[in-house]
């Protein structure tokens, strides 16, 4: 098996949102904002070449989708279906995918599968061979969303998934299309069941796991810092040291999708019990797990 980070497009967003309750003099230190306070992000993909035998990935990033007035809103800075370009690179087509594991289906996590807007063109569902994998508890979120989160799901998404006949909605650690080699971890505190896929390793350690948006990227391991988009930042702190712990005490690896400078890193606590990062990695290329 091979891993590589698979960039998606990349947006630019409120850092006060993306930071939550940290003040701008704290967070401007780790990311320097643009002069309308945006902050830059990545929409990163994590692919698993012939894992047991398949061709997964983990998210599908923000894509194409948006007609270009509401690119514009949402910070998208490319007008072109980047994660196509990046998965070529990677030597393979969105039709040589076997499985994509949803983390959730916000609009800047799910969008990729979607094709790139053409003026009056419906929506098209990519990956035509792959089982789209989510939690049944997000799935049931994102076809009847709260007003706090309608905005951030994309209208009809659902339906194409369901169309498909490719579904399948997971209930706990594993699922029928990876079974054993894929271990999932839920959480509430972002979105109610947010499915984070870690990819297990030998004799359960080692392994590497997505964070999605309770770890959107490194300066989010500090316990405190989250984001003004999720629902309950209380109860995802104790998700998130739960969390960490656990990958700590079996040296599982993290893999950040919003992080604009590095793909993957190893969590720690340092000084004071605080949790940070070491190893860091700007990208995966092929690399062994």
């Amino acid at each position: 098996m091979k891993l590589w980070s698979i960039q998606g497009n990349s947006q630019k967003l409120d850092g006060g949102a993306m930071f939550g309750n940290a003040p701008k003099a704290m967070w401007s230190q780790w990311i320097a904002p643009d002069e309308q306070n945006r902050i830059p992000l990545a929409c990163r993909c994590l692919l698993a070449v012939d894992l047991d035998g398949k061709n997964v990935l983990f998210e599908t990033g923000i894509g194409a989708f948006f007609e270009p007035k509401l690119r514009e809103r949402y910070g998208v800075v490319e007008d072109r279906h980047v994660l196509l370009d990046s998965l070529r690179e990677a030597g393979l087509k969105h039709e040589d995918i076997d499985v994509v594991v949803l983390s959730h289906l916000h609009f800047d996590h799910a969008g990729g599968l979607l094709a790139e807007w053409k003026e009056g063109e419906p929506p098209q569902l990519l990956f035509p061979k792959a089982a789209f994998l989510a939690s049944t508890t997000h799935w049931l979120r994102a076809r009847d969303p709260h007003p706090r989160d309608r905005a951030s799901f994309i209208p009809g998404l659902t339906g194409l998934l369901e169309q498909s006949g490719r579904l399948e909605l997971v209930d706990g650690e594993h699922s029928r299309a990876l079974g054993k080699p894929v271990r999932f971890h839920f959480s509430q505190g972002h979105t109610p069941g947010l499915m984070l896929g870690e990819i297990v390793g030998a004799e359960d350690r080692g392994g590497i796991v997505y964070c999605a948006d309770l770890i959107p990227g490194r300066s989010w391991v500090h316990l405190p810092v989250t984001m003004g988009y999720d629902r309950a930042a209380e109860w995802l702190i104790d998700e998130k040291r739960e969390f960490l712990d656990d990958k700590i005490a079996r040296g599982v690896k993290l893999f950040f999708t919003h992080d604009h400078e590095i793909a993957s890193a190893t969590p720690m606590r340092g000084e004071r019990d605080r949790y940070g990062v070491r190893g860091e990695q700007r990208e995966l290329r092929a690399a062994a797990l």
